[in-house]
């Protein structure tokens, strides 16, 4: 846990209430069409979503999103590859024809 030069701990939704307040000023300074509203929590997921999609191994995006297995974002992630399940399946068949 973090914390302040005096030693005090920070609570980690002090830095969720800070983020949005920083995305809260972007959106009114650009407009709220050009910029969508954004979670601290939602940078977690798109960093692993970007990762995966650039072939990063499951195992290695797990570690870094601190998830305690593989298995997390494997389920939470499947979208990434929508084409997956197409190609296995043309796979199986040219399996099947010989």
């Amino acid at each position: 846990m973090l914390s302040d030069l005096d030693g005090t701990h920070r609570h980690p939704e002090r830095f969720s209430h800070r983020f949005a307040g920083q995305v809260a000023q972007a959106r009114t300074a650009l407009g709220e069409e050009q910029l969508p509203g954004i979670r601290l929590h939602d940078l977690r997921h798109t960093h692993a979503t970007l990762l995966l999609a650039d072939g990063v191994p499951v195992t290695i995006v797990s570690e870094r999103s601190g998830h305690a297995s593989a298995t997390i974002p494997l389920t939470v992630y499947q979208h990434v590859h929508p084409g997956t399940s197409h190609e296995a399946a043309d796979r199986f068949a040219a399996l099947l024809e010989g």
